[in-house]
């Protein structure tokens, strides 16, 4: 009889451990993926010319371009509100039981950004100009100086595909990528399909590096690592811009936190082994894109101030920093022949107007409030100004975070992460994948408890922003009210039958439903006479 209830036991324990939450909102976010990876195929950002063209199946979404952009949108809608059901699930103690665990919450993202490192890419068509640039280089020519037009030609299979403003314009990556893409091309050489699946791995070996990094910056919080990588590293934009949409941003916030995690295991020896790898690391995060150079004064007055925060401290780590940065970027510039010329096309991305931009905007008006007030057109003027001063208030604020870091007021990784969204914000341009440069780090600080609602919020915003096809429709902008209304109708009919299924369910998926009372939060566990007191659950909020 004794046996018979221990086996029972055990039976319910292993029922226990086999039960899933996340399981309905996996295949909800898998079926939004599914749908993206299907409409890529229609509305992508596809190579010109389309290689889909002719092809029996693979070749229809192609052919109704409104239709793929809405079955596009309504994946883009499934993917972000899944995402949203398991964050909510999230809200006691993380990823602990009866909430999703941190390996059924890993489960669930890669099978959602698994059908989208295998479609077109969507979002943006910044990897043919990565092509193009990394072409020009293997060419022995210099990618700083001439643009791919130029340099390969208009009727180039690696310039076709690049968006006409970008054609005549010189790389504004560090040397670090165009090395990594002439690799690329060395393989691929004019083979686009090709040369895109490599620049989609090497992102994916920038998630890989964010997803090792995020849940260890996380402990130093005190922060639960399955939710910290819920929503830095299974973001929707990570997921959208950096393995769909394959930006380089990837491989820099990838190298950047590595760096990071590596240098704050350092210790107060000058020449320490963690101090000198960290930092090289983030200098080649910052010889992909220039500004990741930032996390490298952050870690250098963290260990200044484990030293004591004293002047000298803050000499030396300066000049330990800055000959490291020295050393490194010099073998980059020369050995690829093109000298310190990327330090010259930095400003590139600023021909674009960007609307997510405060000080562009402030700009814009002031020059349209000049022409009203029959002052003239000074709009390129006006601009300027607002830009440089824009600039001048992040370098400001900056300057603060940087001081508070030396007097321990707050962390490094925090300031890193507001002073690179303070450079983002404030920036002449902004684009949703900018903003990862600073969401991805401060998913891992002790401001996320606080602030975890309007990271939500502002995710899942961002994340349907930017058209799937790369590109504006101008001359076609008929298709964009037609493609949400039907996008519109097939949510609410997968909603339907998701809402239908659900009816009579329990479990910590079915009370995380909008229109649901949260159940009581758990009662802290009490201190024992008889043994040591339970382990306290990593810091996360009570609310979503």
């Amino acid at each position: 009889m004794v046996a018979a209830e221990i086996d029972g036991a055990r039976t319910t324990v292993s029922g226990a451990l086999a039960w899933d939450p996340s399981r309905r909102a996996r295949r909800l976010g898998l079926t939004g993926s599914l749908l993206m990876a299907l409409g890529a195929l229609g509305s992508g950002a596809l190579p010109v010319p389309n290689p889909l063209f002719g092809l029996r199946v693979l070749g229809l979404p192609s052919r109704n371009a409104t239709l793929a952009i809405a079955i596009t949108y309504a994946g883009i809608a499934l993917v972000v509100l899944a995402w949203l059901w398991i964050g909510k699930m999230l809200r006691y103690r993380g990823a602990v039981a009866p909430a999703p665990t941190r390996s059924q919450l890993a489960r669930t993202a890669t099978m959602w950004a698994l059908p989208l490192a295998l479609a077109p890419p969507m979002f943006s068509r910044d990897v043919y100009s990565y092509l193009a640039q990394s072409a020009i280089l293997a060419r022995h020519l210099d990618p700083y100086v001439l643009g791919p037009a130029e340099a390969l030609g208009v009727d180039d299979p690696l310039t076709r595909s690049i968006p006409t403003i970008w054609r005549d314009t010189p790389a504004p990556y560090g040397p670090l990528f165009l090395v990594l893409g002439r690799g690329i091309t060395a393989i691929s050489g004019n083979d686009v399909v090709l040369g895109v699946l490599e620049h989609r791995a090497l992102a994916l070996v920038g998630v890989a590096m964010i997803v090792w990094a995020l849940p260890r910056l996380a402990k130093r919080c005190a922060l639960d690592p399955g939710l910290v990588l819920w929503l830095g590293a299974a973001n929707p934009l990570v997921l959208f811009h950096l393995v769909s949409g394959i930006h380089n941003e990837s491989v820099m916030i990838g190298l950047l936190l590595v760096g990071m995690e590596i240098g704050l295991r350092s210790g107060p020896r000058l020449l320490d082994r963690d101090l000198l790898l960290g930092a090289a690391l983030i200098v080649a995060a910052s010889a992909v894109k220039l500004p990741a150079l930032l996390a490298l004064g952050f870690l250098g007055l963290e260990w200044a101030r484990r030293r004591g925060g004293h002047l000298r401290d803050v000499a030396a780590a300066a000049g330990l920093l800055g000959a490291i940065t020295v050393l490194l970027y010099t073998p980059l510039s020369l050995g690829t022949g093109v000298g310190l010329g990327w330090t010259r096309t930095l400003d590139t991305p600023s021909l674009i107007l960007s609307w997510m931009s405060a000080s562009t905007d402030l700009g814009l008006i002031g020059g349209q409030v000049g022409i009203l007030g029959g002052l003239g057109n000074h709009t390129d003027t006006v601009l300027t100004l607002f830009r440089t001063v824009g600039l001048l208030g992040a370098a400001v604020l900056v300057a603060m975070l940087l001081l508070a870091t030396l007097r321990g007021r707050i962390d490094a990784v925090t300031g890193l992460g507001a002073g690179l969204g303070a450079v983002v914000l404030l920036g002449p341009v902004v684009h949703p994948w900018y903003l990862l440069w600073a969401a991805i780090p401060l998913a891992a600080t002790r401001g996320l408890p606080r602030h975890r609602r309007a990271a939500l919020a502002a995710s899942a915003v961002l994340a349907v922003v930017v058209p799937p096809t790369g590109a504006d429709f101008n001359f076609r902008a008929y298709q964009l009210p037609m493609a949400v209304a039907a996008a519109l109708i097939m949510i609410f009919l997968v909603l339907a039958v998701q809402r239908r299924q659900l009816v009579g369910a329990v479990g910590a998926d079915v009370d995380a439903l909008p229109g649901r009372l949260p159940p009581p939060a758990p009662p802290p566990v009490p201190k024992s006479d008889a043994g040591p007191v339970a382990a306290r659950p990593p810091v996360v909020d009570d609310e979503t």
